[in-house]
Formats: structure tokens, sequence, C-alpha cells
């Protein structure tokens, strides 16, 4: 099924790119919908004018997760024809650039497993966020079962998707599960606030940071130290790190371009 446009629509101002998520009620997600942000996605996260992504939903919801009318088919065949929400995460994940995850409303499930895939989760007081998969008789297959224990540590990760509980936004919170949490009525100021400022950074560094995180992070740590030297020496030839260094010794704030 093709969705119209309208399920998913961009805005982009002063290099931040924002992607809203509008299929009501709730924004569940489909194949239809998978494959819309996924064309969607993969040309900002490719652009270098784009220098920080902003992904957010609708009314009430971030993303209420996976669709249950279709999700009902418990066949292969649907199965695989939803995996592709997995490749959506990774490619957020991967992007060479700052990923803010704007929880305007409650994320659950498939939409909650999709913000650990962002650099920074921030949530409007009001909101809900958890895994309820468990009262499905299912468990958080879309990137959930693996980010969430390197995020809270397998002990808490477990207990969290066996307990299958929605979390108010004061607790996300405090257990690390989002970064930030803001008032309803200041929440769309702050987003822009954050977004301007991570679109400042140096994103070529920001890339290669991310790069090197993820890509280091299972390596032995010599293996891991090399990976690490070699983003280094890319750094070095970027505009980016010259300005950075002519600021700090001109008493400046850095300008930076994205490159």
């Amino acid at each position: 099924m093709t969705l119209s446009p309208q399920h998913v629509r961009v805005s982009v101002r002063d290099a931040v790119a924002t992607v809203v998520l509008d299929r009501p009620p709730a924004n569940a997600f489909d194949p239809g919908l998978i494959a819309e942000l996924r064309t969607t996605l993969e040309p900002l996260a490719a652009d270098p004018e784009v220098r920080c992504l902003v992904l957010r939903g609708t009314g009430r919801f971030f993303v209420a997760g996976a669709d249950i009318r279709v999700m009902r088919d418990l066949t292969e065949e649907t199965q695989r024809a939803m995996r592709p929400w997995v490749d959506i995460a990774r490619l957020l994940e991967t992007a060479p650039k700052p990923v803010l995850a704007a929880i305007n409303g409650h994320a659950l499930g498939g939409g909650a497993e999709l913000t650990l895939a962002c650099d920074m989760r921030v949530m409007t007081e009001s909101a809900t966020i958890g895994f309820p998969e468990i009262d499905l008789g299912l468990f958080p297959g879309a990137g959930g079962s693996q980010r969430l224990p390197r995020l809270l540590g397998a002990h808490r990760a477990k207990l969290l998707m066996i307990e299958g509980s929605r979390l108010p936004a004061a607790e996300a919170l405090r257990i690390g599960l989002v970064d930030e949490v803001v008032a309803d009525a200041r929440f769309d100021d702050r987003i822009d606030e954050l977004a301007a400022a991570l679109a400042a950074k140096p994103t070529r560094t920001v890339g290669l940071l991310k790069h090197v995180v993820d890509q280091g992070r299972d390596l032995p740590l010599d293996d891991a130290l090399d990976l690490e030297f070699a983003a280094v020496l890319e750094l070095v030839r970027t505009a980016d790190a010259a300005e950075g260094l002519q600021a700090f010794l001109d008493k400046r704030a850095p300008s930076f371009s994205g490159r």
C-alpha cells in the first residue's frame, strides 16, 4: 500500500530537517509508512546541508508502535514486511549528523524502539514511553531487545520489557531512558533550541564520533583504538577542525561549516 505524502512531512530551516510522522489516530506504522519514511530519511541523512535531524509525531502520540491490524496476521510474510522498521532505526543511528527524537507524545513498542536509535531523546512531561509487547505475547523485536540493554544494562532492560510498563516522563528521565523532560507548553521552543545547537556543531566531527563509538564498541580494545586513530587522521583534514583550533587561539566562538 502506498500512503499519501501527508503521512510524513518534512520542513527544513537553518540546516535542521524536521520529519513529522502524521498517521492518525496514533501514528502506528505499517509497511507503507515504513517505505515512505525510508524514502524521506535517506536523502536527508546524506545531505551535507542538513546538519541535524529531528523526528517527531503529531497529536497525543510520537509513535504508538506497529499497526495491530497488520501484526495480527501472525505469518512470517507479515514479519518480513514489517522488518524494515529496523532499517529505519539503523539509518538514524548511523546518520553522519546528530539525530534528535522529539517525543511529543506517547512512544510505545516500536515507537519507543525507534527513539533508542536517536542520539538525543527529549520528552514532553505529559507523554509516556514503554515496551508493552509482552502483553501481546511478543517482545520488542525491532531493535529494542538489543539497544535497551546497551543503554540501561541487561537487568533493568529485561525487567522493563518483561513488565511491559508505560513509564511517565519523570521516571524515564530518572532511569536514563530519555535525556530531558520539558513542560508541554515549552516543548516546541526547547526542541528548536536544542536542534539549533546541534546543527551548529561540527557535523563531520559528530558523524565520525558516532561511527567510532558504534563500530568500536564490540571490537577488542587495540582494534578499537586503531579505528579511533583512523578517524582522528580523517578529522584533522576537516575545515571545522581548523576553524575550531583557530577560534580557540583567537579567543572567539567557532563558526563551524559542517565540513
